[in-house]
């Protein structure tokens, strides 16, 4: 199985501070209080799962993404093809019109059919969906992280700071992430070197030595998502409720603004339908350790 090769950090668990309680976050979001969490001791993928990774399983099993069976995914406006936009665009979101309903858009077609992954490789696979994930997930051996896993991972040891490197963005004026830079939705700068995914390797790791967990793309854990959280008592392993409508996502994307989403800080968080996919969401995977 090809992704058994996948380079993994076992990790020790044990009590970590969740959540935030971030004057300039979103409340609404359930990001708060903070709260103590205990975990199990686990292993997490370095990176996440790559186009060639998402390859390698389609192969081996044929499996289609719900993007392909449904026949379109949503794709950023501005990286659909100018000339091309009014043939590929068949719909856009009313309370979000950067995000473009393009028949054709899929993992291996990212911008629609005239796109492709030739050299996009090592970029994380996106245009799919929880359950695309979830399925990957089984396959490989593994599972989709818990909200509270992939916290306690992308923290890489620091307590209750900002990014997995600690509070300020961008230090002696050097960007760790990829996200947006300039105005929200027009106007990308690339300050930070890219205005789309970039490779899952681009920016240095964190303290636990996880790679791209703050901007690139969302990632999608296992918990329904849910925003009544307590202080007290401690939980242990927590997996969220039974049921819900959306599944929790984690880290924020390259299309993440200050003025507009600043939801790549560690303690953020938001969701999404299990059978949504769009080009700025992807995944990694955990294994419980004995």
């Amino acid at each position: 199985m090809a992704d058994a090769k996948r380079p993994m950090v076992s990790l020790p668990g044990g009590a970590f501070l969740m959540g935030t309680d971030y004057a300039g976050g979103f409340p609404a979001d359930g990001e708060g209080p903070v709260r103590p969490v205990i975990l199990s001791p686990f292993a997490i993928d370095v990176f996440p799962v790559t186009n060639e990774d998402f390859g390698a399983f389609v192969e081996a099993t044929g499996y289609r993404t719900e993007a392909e069976k449904f026949g379109w995914s949503f794709v950023f406006w501005a990286h659909i093809p100018q000339n091309r936009f009014q043939k590929l665009v068949e719909d856009t979101v009313a309370q979000a019109p950067w995000w473009c309903k393009v028949p054709g858009a899929c993992w291996k077609h990212p911008e629609g059919p005239d796109s492709n992954i030739s050299n996009r490789q090592n970029h994380p696979v996106v245009h799919v969906s929880w359950n695309d994930t979830a399925s990957y997930a089984q396959w490989a051996g593994k599972r989709l992280p818990t909200e509270a896993q992939w916290e306690y991972a992308a923290r890489g040891g620091l307590e209750q700071k900002l990014y997995p490197w600690g509070d300020e963005l961008t230090p002696g004026g050097k960007h760790l992430c990829n996200i947006w830079q300039g105005r929200f939705p027009t106007r990308d700068t690339g300050e930070d070197g890219y205005t789309g995914p970039c490779p899952v390797d681009a920016f240095p790791p964190n303290g636990y030595g996880l790679y791209s967990v703050t901007g690139n793309v969302w990632e999608w854990c296992a918990d329904w998502f849910h925003t009544k959280f307590s202080a007290v008592p401690a939980l242990h392993d927590p997996t969220g409720p039974s049921a819900g409508k959306g599944k929790v996502m984690k880290g924020g994307s390259f299309l993440c603004h200050v003025s507009y989403c600043n939801r790549y800080r560690v303690g953020a968080r938001t969701q999404n339908t299990p059978d949504s996919s769009t080009a700025n969401i992807g995944f990694r995977c955990v294994k419980l350790l004995a």
